[in-house]
Parts: structure tokens; sequence; C-alpha cells
């Protein structure tokens, strides 16, 4: 049985009529009529009762019609899918973030490919390193990433989302919590509080600034996670200088001072250059459209300091 066996029988069993079936068919009738008579010599059912004045659907026709009805739908339901996959307006992309882009960044990517791609589900990979993302973006196991470069490996598109200035947190009881700009040199006698991934872009960020200030930083504390860091500064353990984005993480017991000649960590969004998935290619579309990146393409060299 042909496809196009079952829609000639569906605008036959609609209309009652070979004539009006054809002409909305766009066929001649006798080429209609031939079609019906192979269906029903392929059925070995009669499905239609014909006179010279009417034509009518049969029991087997009857119930031909529901079930085709059925198909046909579910045919016509699976061609729609396709094309909206095809075209990137329907599917599944996984995204992975740091730790503090998951509160900076990932509302406003979220609100704009809601927006722009209803059909299309965001699943979140959150707080993970840039060395981490890497490894599952070229495994395929990510299809984006929101990182902070460098990237490590080959093969690898960065986008940057965000050049942001280093700040402090500091204790609410702290000595500078009266200052409301600190420079970076009145911290060299303070116990630092630091990522303890080994690779960490920040970490580097924070050690290069205090070099170029006089100082190496006395690392006291290291904490897995933004979260922790900040619990650790809260409980009078030390100070942690952290990207701006850290503020979007208020807590009770912490501070944030803006640091006077501190450096800046980048942000990017990050994908396989070789990506043929066009879901993903309609995401990085919209997101350029809503002016989320502040850089043009820039694929990632082929080796690179872990972050």
């Amino acid at each position: 049985m042909e496809l196009r066996h079952l829609r000639y029988f569906a605008a036959v069993a609609e209309t009652c009529h070979f004539g009006q079936a054809a002409a909305q068919l766009h066929i001649a009738q006798p080429a209609l009529s031939q079609a019906i008579r192979q269906l029903e010599s392929e059925l070995d059912v009669t499905l239609f009762t014909r006179t010279t004045r009417q034509v009518s659907l049969t029991p087997a026709g009857e119930f031909l019609r529901t079930e085709a009805a059925r198909v046909l739908a579910a045919v016509d339901d699976s061609v729609r899918g396709v094309r909206r996959i095809g075209a990137g307006r329907h599917g599944l992309v996984r995204l992975g973030l740091t730790g503090t882009a998951s509160f900076s960044h990932l509302p406003g990517i979220a609100r704009v490919v809601k927006r722009e791609l209803p059909e299309v589900a965001l699943e979140i990979h959150a707080d993970l390193l840039t060395p981490a993302q890497c490894e599952r973006l070229q495994s395929g196991a990510l299809d984006l990433g929101v990182l902070r470069p460098p990237a490590t490996g080959e093969g690898l598109t960065l986008r940057t989302l965000e050049v942001e200035p280093l700040a402090l947190a500091i204790p609410v009881d702290h000595r500078l919590a009266v200052e409301p700009v600190v420079a970076l040199a009145d911290l060299r006698t303070e116990p630092f509080i630091a990522y303890s991934a080994r690779d960490s872009a920040v970490n580097e960020a924070v050690l290069r600034s205090c070099r170029e200030a006089g100082f190496v930083p006395r690392r006291e504390h290291e904490a897995p996670s933004t979260a922790v860091l900040l619990a650790l500064v809260a409980a009078g353990l030390g100070v942690a200088v952290v990207p701006a984005s850290v503020r979007a993480l208020p807590l009770e017991g912490v501070i944030f001072r803006d640091l006077l000649d501190a450096g800046s960590v980048e942000l990017s969004l990050a994908y396989r250059t070789d990506d043929d998935n066009p879901v993903v290619d309609a995401v990085i579309e919209v997101l350029e459209a809503a002016d989320l990146f502040t850089a043009p393409r820039l694929e990632a060299p082929r080796f690179g300091v872990q972050s």
C-alpha cells in the first residue's frame, strides 16, 4: 500500500464524489478511480458502494477512513517535526556553564532561546570548569559551553560574551569594609581564599594582577565552588578576588568592593567548529541577534592553558 493511495482514499471518503476528490487532489478522475480499485484489490475488500447516483462507504471503508485519518495525521506531524528540526526550530541543546555564569548569563540565554525558539529545549549542566566543558564539547556530550578562556584541545570556536573586572569579597567586619574602592596592594598581608581547581582561569588572573601590584597572594584556603568560597569569606577565613558577576550571589556576612587596579576575566560561548547540528546553529544565531556577543568568532588555538 502506498501513502498516496491512502491520501486518495481519504479524499474520496470525505467527499463521496470521485470528480470532486480528483479536483481536490489535482489529478484526473480516471487515474483516481484506478488508484482506488488498486487499493481495493490489494486489500481484497470493497471500500465504496458505487451507483450511478451516489458513492458511499462500506463498513470496511468506514473503518479505513478512521485509520487513514490517524495514519495521515501522524505522517503530517512527522514531516512537520522533521522540517522543524532541519530548520533548527525544534530539538535539544545541552549547555554547560561555569559556576558564576549560571547566575550571570543563564537567565538571559534561556530567555532569548525560549522567546525565539520555543520548541528548543535547553539541558543545563551547571558548575563545570573550563577543562571539563572542553572535554565534553569535543566528545559530543555538550553542544554549547559558557566558559572562561583559554580553551583546551582542538576544534572549538569561542564567542566572547563578556569581559568582566575582578572584584573583592571580604567579611562584613573586615578593616577594608569601610572603603568603597580598594587598591589591590592593600591586600598584600591578607590571607586569600582561591578556587581549588589547579588550572582555574580566575586564579591565574588573580595571581597575575597581584604580581603586577608587587606581591604574591598568600593562599590560605581553597574552595571547590564559588558558593563554598563565599562561605569561607563569610566565616572570616580570608578574602577572595572573584569575577564581578559573583555579586549576583549575595551571602550574609560577605560584602563586595571594587578593586582599583585588578585585572579582568573573559567569559565566552564555546562550540565545536565543525558541528553541523542545525538546532545548535539556530541557538547561536538568536543569541547573536540578541547582541549577547561582544566579539566575532574566534577558533580556539590548538593548545592552551586550562581554566
